[in-house]
């Protein structure tokens, strides 16, 4: 399938390890420019090089999205560096969330709020930025990093942001929809995601573990959500906008609507 998107310019905030990282790449082996953001400029570095060894264009910018002016920056160095921005893939957060399961008592709500700030109220920060820009030339695709605990209790803040992160997407969904510019969230479960600098490193057999409790009956790799968002950026996934999809692997039990 021809996704359409060689030639559209996207932003990653997240991208230099990890599930960003492995957007960053699908995007750029589409024929998309991309930006990749984080705050580790010696990681943006590396991981920009690697994903343009092929010939792509990737630009990494250090910032900051729990920072209104970093947020700022980074969509004016897109425009200026690509000359626009079509896509915005919302990914910078801290792995998991704040908290632990079955104890709320024991979160530190300054905790608490530096998880919203970067995951929730960070993807507002971008989204708002973009906004203009796409809907000055009629399309464009936001597409939200979530996670599973967004429909289960467990980790107490990672349940709480990713909740958030559902609402935000349908609010932009429903108000962006008519200017061309589709809204989704990706909600993706435990994750391989221990190669290219990620933060999880397990042994096969506690990735077994995991996997027992996936549909699948295996852990879904960083490349394969990747697959997912780079069908929603891409022009073909017009009917899709407002929606959250789970990328785990599924979860045996529930039925969501």
């Amino acid at each position: 399938m021809d996704l359409g998107l060689d030639g559209r310019r996207a932003i990653v905030p997240g991208g230099s390890r990890g599930i960003g990282r492995a957007i960053a790449a699908a995007l750029v082996a589409e024929g998309v420019q991309v930006v990749i953001a984080a705050r580790d400029e010696e990681r943006l570095k590396v991981t920009a090089t690697e994903l343009a060894a092929g010939g792509g264009v990737v630009v990494p910018v250090v910032a900051d999205t729990g920072s209104d002016e970093s947020v700022r920056e980074l969509v004016a160095r897109t425009v200026s560096e690509l000359g626009g921005v079509d896509i915005l893939v919302n990914n910078a957060a801290r792995v998991g969330g704040s908290g632990t399961p079955g104890d709320v008592r024991a979160l530190a709500t300054a905790d608490a709020a530096d998880d919203f700030n970067v995951k929730v109220l960070g993807y507002l920060r971008a989204a708002q930025e973009v906004i203009p820009h796409l809907v000055e030339q009629g399309w464009g695709r936001i597409v939200n990093i979530g996670g599973l605990a967004a429909r289960q209790v467990g980790i107490v803040g990672g349940s709480i942001r990713n909740a958030g992160i559902v609402a935000l997407t349908k609010t932009l969904a429903d108000e962006l929809g008519p200017r061309g510019i589709t809204v989704n969230a990706v909600h993706p479960g435990f994750t391989r995601t221990d190669q290219h600098g990620g933060t999880i490193s397990l042994d096969e057999e506690q990735y077994a573990a995991f996997g027992d409790r996936v549909a699948i009956g295996r852990i879904v790799t960083a490349d394969e959500v990747a697959a997912v968002v780079t069908f929603l950026v891409s022009p073909v996934a017009a009917a899709v906008t407002g929606e959250s999809i789970a990328a785990g692997g599924g979860t045996p039990g529930p039925i969501h609507y």
